[in-house]
């Protein structure tokens, strides 16, 4: 009598169809820690006649950068729930706590003898710091650029999809909303030839505020534009994005260059005025120095 009768031939055992799924569960998870591994190590690659080197290591969620004249500077550490905080980095990595409990600190200005900062959280306000003391300005949402000049300091929130651009008088504390349909605005600056630029992050575009509140697109498909910096060399322009992120370089006759290219979520760039430049990369918790050659 045959008894393997309603029986497949060659057919798989649970336990072996389980033993298939598990081994392609595993092989997923190492590729997929493989992949994490690789876009956290892979190393900066930086473009002809420019190098970058490691300044300062373990500056968790570095965001904005200002030089101070003693070869210091400034750092805002954008964690949230009160574990943010302003910190003096020196030379020889000494660090010192300014300002603590603050929820995801970004931008960050030097003005009026002092500093202005802001809080990318719900509610939080723009803050003054002056020899030890800590003014509030205004509220707003989720407020991360800052520039100021003169008697106007500009503020803008990223949010989506009712982001504002603001300006606060510092004569007569007035606070003005020239802008209420930004997405995820996340900087804004004044350009060396008076256009005053800001970014919508989720569209991917640089704009110019102009008066007739038409600003124009002066740059486009960006892959999540973050901080903006003007100088003589141009537009600078850092990506915030996680994986193979870029900072750009847009010369005075428009033309595109990418400067570093593989960083991970970096943030706010500044000059040094010795002829470098400082790079938070806040993906990794450190704050880079580029340097021409």
């Amino acid at each position: 009598m045959n008894r393997n009768i309603g029986k497949t031939q060659g057919s798989a055992s649970p336990y072996q169809a389980l033993k298939v799924s598990l081994y392609g569960i595993g092989l997923l998870l190492v590729a997929t820690l493989g992949f994490f591994a690789w876009q956290s190590f892979y190393p900066v690659s930086t473009a002809s006649g420019w190098s970058v080197r490691v300044l300062h290591r373990d500056v968790p969620k570095a965001a904005s950068l200002a030089p101070l004249p003693d070869g210091s500077f400034m750092v805002s550490q954008e964690l949230d729930f009160a574990k943010g905080s302003i910190v003096r980095i020196r030379p020889d990595d000494s660090r010192e706590v300014v300002v603590s409990h603050l929820s995801k600190p970004d931008g960050m200005f030097a003005t009026h003898g002092g500093w202005v900062f802001s809080q990318e959280s719900a509610g939080k306000p723009v803050s003054f710091l002056k020899d030890g003391v800590v003014t509030e300005l205004f509220k707003g949402e989720s407020v991360q650029g800052l520039w100021d000049e003169g008697d106007d300091l500009y503020a803008i929130e990223d949010r989506t999809p009712f982001g504002r651009v603001l300006r606060y008088r510092w004569s007569d504390q007035s606070l003005t909303v020239l802008r209420d349909q930004v997405q995820e605005g996340e900087s804004i600056v004044r350009c060396t030839d008076g256009r005053l630029l800001y970014n919508e992050k989720k569209k991917g575009v640089v704009r110019e505020l102009t008066a007739d509140g038409s600003d124009p697109v002066v740059l486009s498909h960006l892959n999540q534009p973050t901080f903006l910096m003007c100088d003589e060399r141009g537009l600078w322009v850092s990506e915030d994005a996680t994986h193979r992120a870029r900072l750009l370089l847009i010369d005075k006759q428009g033309r595109q260059q990418t400067i570093l290219s593989f960083l991970k979520a970096p943030q706010s760039i500044v000059a040094t005025g010795r002829g470098t430049y400082l790079l938070a990369e806040g993906g990794r918790n450190r704050v880079l120095e580029l340097s021409p050659d």
